[in-house]
C-alpha cells in the first residue's frame, strides 16, 4: 500500500488506518517520542487553521514542513520514518494541476493520516 493509494483511492479509509497502524508501530520501535511527534503535529495544526482562509500561505507552510522534517531527522534518526511518510503525503497534497476541491480533500486525508499515526503511536505505548 502506498501514500498515493491512500491519498487518491481509499474512499472508506481502511488502507489509511492499516498504514497508520503499521507506521506507528515502526515509530514506537524506532523510539520516536510523543513530544517529537507533537512538535511536528503542532505545526500541521497551524497550517490547518489557515487552510481555508489563506490557502496559498497554507500550501507554502505545508511544503516548508519537508525541510523541517529533514532537519529533525538530522538531529534525531528516529524521525526518519515519519519524515518519509509525511513528505510523500505533502507531495500528494501540493501536486500541481489539482483543483481546489481535490487539494482540500487530499489535505483532509493528510490530516486524518497524521492523526491516526499519532493515535496509534500513543496506543502502542510510544514514550513521552
Amino acid at each position: 500500500m502506498t501514500i498515493l493509494t491512500i491519498m487518491t483511492a481509499d474512499a472508506n479509509g481502511t488502507e489509511l488506518v492499516s498504514f497508520a497502524r503499521e507506521t506507528a508501530d515502526q515509530l514506537v520501535k524506532a523510539s520516536l517520542t510523543r513530544s517529537q511527534i507533537r512538535g511536528i503535529f503542532t505545526e500541521v495544526r497551524k497550517i490547518e487553521a489557515i487552510w481555508g482562509s489563506r490557502p496559498q500561505d497554507a500550501i507554502r507552510r505545508l511544503n516548508m514542513l519537508k525541510p523541517k522534517l529533514d532537519y529533525q531527522t538530522s538531529r534525531t534518526q528516529s524521525v526518519q520514518r515519519l519524515k518519509e511518510v509525511l513528505s510523500l503525503a505533502v507531495d500528494e497534497v501540493s501536486k500541481s494541476g489539482l483543483d481546489e476541491e481535490e487539494r482540500n480533500r487530499r489535505f483532509q486525508v493528510f490530516m486524518d493520516l497524521f492523526e491516526a499515526i499519532l493515535a496509534y503511536h500513543r496506543a502502542f505505548g510510544g514514550r513521552s
